[in-house]
């Protein structure tokens, strides 16, 4: 298995309060179609990091709708960090990359006014073979100096025994993902 974005180079976060929360927003990866909720990604990485991780994950939303309900969520919750999944179901659809990255960078911007640091994860572009996130996934990251996992969505994606459908993993795959967000969250800084 692919360790993922990890290296020296990852951007640091400042360690989380030990009360904080952790908002997991997203669409159906991030819901855990395909899995019982406990075997969501986020129910899964709660488990790994003890802190509570919040599942606001909406099967089928565009990344326009995400843009515009994460700003309740931020006011709601409050977190101590965003895990950003969003933008598949934009590339299923095929629709405007530079649309869909206005939104992920709306979002991350909506964050960052409220001085919440976001971890971002790349989602992979629709292909026949060689899965991997699409790149502006990589350029939002390098651009916003953030933290990205854009190796294990492709990986668990690419592997039929780690799938419930077409699309979504089982809960072993969504396991590989709080895992790899995990070993992200402890790379930046963000645990210990």
């Amino acid at each position: 298995m692919v360790l993922g974005a990890c290296s020296d180079e990852t951007p640091s976060i400042a360690p989380l309060s030990q009360d904080a929360i952790v908002l997991a927003f997203g669409d159906s990866l991030t819901y855990g179609t395909g899995a019982s909720r406990e075997h969501s990604y986020p129910a899964q990485l709660e488990q790994l990091i003890g802190h509570r991780v919040i599942n606001a994950g909406v099967p089928g939303e565009l990344s326009e709708q995400g843009r515009k309900r994460l700003p309740r969520l931020l006011e709601e919750y409050k977190p101590g960090l965003l895990i950003l999944c969003h933008g598949g179901n934009d590339l299923l659809r095929k629709m405007d990359k530079a649309q869909i990255r206005r939104n992920l960078e709306a979002m991350i911007e909506q964050a960052d006014s409220h001085g919440i640091p976001v971890m971002l994860i790349g989602v992979p572009q629709p292909a026949l073979m060689f899965l991997e996130s699409a790149p502006l996934y990589e350029e939002i990251a390098s651009e916003y100096d953030l933290p990205i996992e854009s190796a294990i969505l492709p990986e668990v994606e690419a592997d039929h025994a780690l799938k419930s459908d077409r699309i979504h993993p089982d809960a072993a795959g969504y396991r590989l993902i709080a895992e790899a967000i995990n070993r992200l969250m402890i790379n930046s800084g963000a645990l210990p």
